[in-house]
């Protein structure tokens, strides 16, 4: 297994943990939910007791102020030389002024402490407050996140049954728009589109290893595949150091052998979508632009002549390659060079043909001659009118 192979194993261990129920997203989500109903249970208990020790202390600061100032109003009613005698004789500790000093003294002391702990019970409360709502705004956001994550992963599934089932006909954007919700890096994103738009063996082969272990979680045939994928690397060494004898001996070959051998391969090799990759690469396009049906169309039109001389006319003309992506069929038509040339001959400009590249697809070229030619016998400077009068 090369690194090549390598990478994609591991992307596709990402991407399918991606579409199971014990998704890391998933997980990430029902853990950090799992935190904040706990923290908005805690904080909902706190609240309550503190709302009931701020009224208890309410209630202290209340009867205290109020008893204290009726005591002190009484005490200032009393003489204590009126009952000296029974005072004295029973031995009553009773000074009415001494009491009331103590009182005026004391009680507003008393009041401050118990307004203190009342004012650090509702400074907690706000706390207390401020946490539960963080937690209740967390439940509610995590609720909006798991149904887009759940829609995502909807999506995904649904992408990778079209790709499984070889119909796959999904634009790279709608792939790689998707993939970022998912938090896939723009590498990761790029090569997940071209599994996806152009399945290869390895998808499959992927695909029926999770279905043959239909007993077992994905997340447990994950853990299994990174095992054996660390067999895998530390066998590598080895498979080169064995096949190293062979190439030796490919060396011995004769030169004259090998050229025919290649040459032979070319004439007989057809041109399959990875070529057509490989041939996009080259040129200037970006194969994942393109639709599966696209490529299979080109495919079934190839001339790789032709593709060549297409792309080279845009470049030349400083005309956009983006206009192939909607106009797939220009990249094989035959005429294109004569026909850019001939709208070029009459002033039209670029930016023109770029912006009316139908009038390339209406007509081939003894058509669009015969409409400029028209214009002309009619008076008409065909520079002026615009292409999408054509």
């Amino acid at each position: 297994m090369n690194n090549a192979t390598l990478e994609v194993t591991k992307l596709l261990d990402k991407l399918y943990n991606l579409r199971g129920s014990d998704s890391v997203i998933l997980k990430e989500m029902d853990v950090k939910e799992s935190e904040a109903l706990a923290t908005k249970e805690r904080t909902t208990e706190e609240k309550k007791a503190l709302q009931a020790k701020i009224a208890d202390l309410e209630n202290d600061s209340k009867e205290l102020d109020g008893q204290g100032k009726k005591l002190v109003q009484v005490l200032g009613t009393i003489k204590r030389s009126d009952y000296e005698v029974v005072i004295d004789r029973l031995n009553i500790n009773f000074d009415p002024e001494a009491l009331t000093k103590v009182l005026e003294e004391e009680l507003p002391k008393k009041l401050e402490e118990v307004a203190n702990d009342k004012k650090a019970s509702e400074d907690e409360l706000v706390k207390v407050e401020e946490e539960m709502n963080s937690a209740i705004t967390t439940i509610e956001e995590l609720g909006i996140r798991k149904d887009a994550a759940l829609s995502n992963q909807e999506k995904l599934n649904e992408y990778f049954d079209l790709a499984l089932k070889g119909n796959i006909n999904i634009t790279r954007d709608s792939i790689t728009a998707l993939l970022e919700q998912f938090g896939f890096d723009e590498e990761e994103r790029r090569e997940a589109a071209k599994i996806l738009m152009f399945p290869e063996d390895a998808l499959y082969a992927y695909d029926e290893k999770l279905k043959n272990s239909e007993k077992k979680s994905i997340s447990e045939v994950l853990k299994e595949a990174k095992s054996q994928e660390e067999v895998l690397t530390d066998t590598v060494e080895e498979k080169i150091e064995v096949e190293e004898p062979k190439k030796e001996e490919e060396k011995l070959e004769e030169p004259s052998k090998k050229v025919e051998e290649v040459k032979e391969e070319k004439k007989d090799k057809k041109f399959d979508k990875e070529d057509l990759m490989d041939l996009f690469s080259e040129i200037g396009l970006d194969y994942l632009d393109y639709t599966s049906s696209d490529l299979e169309e080109i495919l079934n039109n190839f001339n790789e002549k032709v593709i060549r001389r297409n792309v080279a006319i845009f470049k030349n003309n400083d005309l956009n390659l983006d206009v192939f992506v909607d106009n797939i069929s220009l990249l094989y038509d035959k005429e294109l060079e004569a026909k850019v040339d001939r709208l070029m001959r009459i002033g039209k400009s670029a930016l023109d043909i770029y912006l009316n590249p139908n009038v390339l697809i209406k007509y081939d070229y003894k058509n669009l001659d015969k409409a400029i030619l028209l214009l002309q016998n009619s008076g008409l400077d065909p520079k002026k009118v615009p292409l999408m009068a054509y």
